[in-house]
């Protein structure tokens, strides 16, 4: 099955994973303190703004210490930057997602993001042309762009950032990319990446 991108997400760690038909030559590298998607160096030239980003963000809040913020597109970043102006989670993803709404393309894909702070508080949302989605999890949660666009409980055992990107690039869905993993750890978060390579 085809689901596109997704996000998983649980109170003590996540994934986002880069799933395409259109633009498989792609990978994640880590910038600062971000991880970005973007095009590989074989990749031919596109304009298309959905194809580079930063999927995940970790950043200090004034209430809550670090969050972290992540999902599929350039939304990421709108999240982490109201994160850091002290904004409630559940009020960074909602105005971000709402602001920027679903992805204008041929298929009107839905833009998905998830929130961890350090104690363990997590939010899944994400935003469709019929609907926008803002909710708390207790287990791990997978919203996709396609076919899973609502939030739903998933399997997903994963007890380290690099666990997680490999588990969530393996996971059963197809025409796998890349995939981010983060993880809530005693000295706060790691994150990895998983290229396939």
């Amino acid at each position: 099955m085809y689901v596109g991108r997704f996000v998983v997400v649980g109170p003590e760690g996540g994934a986002y994973r880069v799933s395409s038909r259109s633009f498989p030559n792609r990978k994640i590298s880590e910038r600062e303190d971000a991880l970005t998607v973007g095009p590989t160096e074989d990749a031919p030239e596109t304009d298309n703004p959905y194809v580079a980003y930063n999927c995940l963000r970790v950043v200090e809040t004034p209430a809550d210490g670090e969050t972290v913020a992540f999902g599929n597109g350039s939304h990421v970043d709108p999240i982490a930057e109201k994160l850091e102006l002290g904004y409630p989670a559940r009020d960074a993803l909602a105005e971000s997602l709402l602001a920027l709404d679903y992805e204008k393309d041929d298929y009107d894909t839905p833009r998905i993001a998830a929130t961890i702070t350090d104690d363990g508080e997590a939010l899944i949302g994400t935003v469709r042309k019929d609907a926008l989605i803002v909710e708390p999890v207790e287990e791990p949660t997978l919203v996709a762009t396609y076919e899973k666009d609502s939030p739903e409980a998933i399997e997903f055992a994963a007890e380290s950032a690099s666990e997680a990107a490999r588990e969530a690039y393996d996971l059963e869905f197809e025409h796998a990319v890349c995939a981010a993993g983060v993880a809530l750890t005693d000295d706060g978060f790691e994150t990895a990446f998983e290229n396939g390579e």
